[in-house]
């Protein structure tokens, strides 16, 4: 896209895998980590733009993508946060799903399903993420169909969208990744570029 002065624009867009962030966060900081959401959002094109060497940055948007556990202690309050104060914030939308639980494990000989632990009774099914990653997929795809951004900033180290960011680079769209080396070092390949959130974290820690 040209811009009024007659420059190349780029209008970046941010997708961010919320728990891929904020669970590789603690694990490298060894603490829960607090964002500062209403800075991470020009955080995040600041840095993109010195990394990818783009010129007339514009931001045009930020995804933000969650899962919750209807019977997690708290996910009530953390539902009421994401959808009541960051998805009112300026330029952001909040896809919010509910997890599910996991097919309990089978018996590699007979097939069936182990519901409890023969021992202590507990359940064998888990809670999973459902939809998250196709959902970050579908709307990076979508967008670009539409012609709503130029740069993608891809919040996550997640190697299953190694094929949506060669599809995108196929097509001219870059894609600047932005995780926790070495972990995401896959997606960082086809990538644009890629930045370290951690070893930068203090500029856009919650104070």
């Amino acid at each position: 896209m040209t811009s009024e002065t007659g420059g190349i624009s780029n209008r970046i867009h941010i997708f961010v895998d919320y728990w891929n962030l904020q669970l590789g966060m603690n694990q490298k900081s060894g603490a829960r980590f607090f964002f500062d959401w209403e800075l991470l959002p020009e955080w995040l094109v600041h840095e993109a733009t010195r990394i990818g060497r783009l010129p007339n940055p514009s931001y045009a948007g930020m995804h933000v993508y969650a899962s919750y556990d209807p019977r997690s202690p708290g996910s009530g309050r953390f539902q009421g946060w994401l959808q009541n104060w960051l998805d009112m914030q300026p330029g952001v939308q909040v896809i919010l799903k509910e997890r599910r639980p996991r097919s309990a494990p089978r018996c590699a000989r007979c097939g069936r399903s182990v519901d409890a632990c023969p021992f202590c009774g507990n359940p064998m099914r888990g809670m999973e993420e459902k939809g998250i990653d196709t959902a970050i997929v579908t709307d990076m795809i979508r967008l670009a169909w539409e012609d709503a951004y130029d740069v993608a900033i891809l919040v996550s180290s997640d190697s299953d969208f190694i094929p949506a960011v060669e599809f995108l680079d196929q097509r001219g769209l870059k894609v600047i990744q932005a995780g926790f080396p070495p972990q995401g070092r896959d997606l960082a390949g086809p990538s644009w570029a890629s930045f370290d959130l951690y070893e930068r974290r203090r500029e856009f820690e919650r104070r």
